[in-house]
Parts: structure tokens; sequence; C-alpha cells
């Protein structure tokens, strides 16, 4: 069995076809040929052939991971669990996550002091919230305890925060409507009574 040519795909950028004996056979990326060394002309066994596919297709789960994680920071548990629902065998799974960590592409403290640092810039919160957030993205528990308290700021300032800039909705004139929703952020009946009161004295 010869490959009898290598291709471009035209529709799928940084992917090449591989063809064997006139036909096409399997694809890879463009860093899995040149690990490959895979060149035209090149004689393969049938279990070569076979091993190949395989391969392929661990290489386009690959690809799929990468670009789950373009979309936005995951966290190791997040990207494990996305390729289980993808069938992916534990093997494949443990190769993947490891290759992930060793580019630095998949870091848990990365991923939580990334969390905490948009989420107070945009969404102000407490650390209660925060850290069940985290949690249920199953973060370690030592790296939530770090990165909360190194980064994840005062509770009285995100409190504050957030009471200005929820005033500036029509529904949350209202005081109860108001404090019923820093409840659902996590901050205790005490500390948002008192940051309405001194919002009254301001």
């Amino acid at each position: 069995m010869k490959i009898t040519a290598i291709k471009t795909q035209v529709k799928r950028a940084g992917r090449y076809s591989i063809f064997v004996d006139g036909a096409y056979s399997f694809s890879l990326s463009d860093m899995a040929l040149l690990e490959s060394k895979l060149v035209a002309g090149q004689e393969l066994t049938q279990q070569e052939v076979k091993d190949y596919k395989q391969l392929s297709d661990d290489d386009k789960l690959y690809g799929r991971v990468l670009q789950y994680l373009a979309l936005r920071p995951r966290s190791e548990w997040e990207v494990k669990t996305y390729m289980e629902r993808k069938k992916a065998s534990p093997a494949l799974v443990t190769l993947i996550l490891n290759k992930l960590s060793i580019n630095g592409l998949l870091d848990d403290r990365k991923f939580a002091e990334s969390f905490v640092r948009d989420r107070q810039l945009l969404r102000p919160t407490s650390k209660r919230k925060l850290t069940l957030e985290l949690r249920k993205k199953n973060v370690p528990s030592d790296i939530i305890q770090e990165v909360i308290v190194e980064g994840g700021g005062e509770d009285s300032t995100a409190l504050h925060e957030l009471v200005a800039r929820k005033r500036k909705q029509t529904r949350y004139q209202d005081d109860l409507k108001l404090m019923q929703y820093l409840a659902r952020q996590g901050f205790g009946y005490g500390d948002i009574k008192a940051a309405l009161q001194v919002e009254s004295e301001d």
C-alpha cells in the first residue's frame, strides 16, 4: 500500500488528506502530519494504515478540544467531561489532558484566577458565590481557596458596586427586589442591609 498523494483540504485549513493507492484514506492536522513524517510515495502496511486512521480520529478530537477551549477558558474537568461526551477512551482523554497541560493550554489555577477576575469586573458577586461556581467546575478546593483569598477582593466593595450598578435599572429601585437579587448573588442579609443603609446616606 502506497501513499499516492497528500493534499491540503479546501474546507478545513491546516488539515491534509492522505490518499493511499489512489483513494482517500485518512486526514491529519499539519502538526500531526509533521510528527508522522509521512510523505508521498511511502509504503505502508495494512496495520500501519489502520493505525494512522485511528490517529486521524484522535487528532480530530484534539482539534475539536482546541476549538472548545478557544470559545472561553475551561477547567480541566470541563474539558474532560467534553471528551467523555464525545465517547473518547479513558486513555485518549488522559493523553489529551496531559498534552494540553504541557502546552500551557489547561491550568486550573490560571482558569480560576481568570474566572474570578472576569466575574468581579463584569458582574461583581460574593466570594461565597464565586466559590460555589468554581466548585461546580470541579476546580480543586486548595486552588479555589488560594485564588479567592488572593484575588477575590472584598465582599463589601463588590456589594457596593453591585448596588450602584443595579440602581440604574428601573426594576431595582424597589428595595425588596434589589435585596432578593443580592441574596441570590450570595451576599448575607446583614451585609445587604448595611450596604443599602450606606447608599441611603450618600
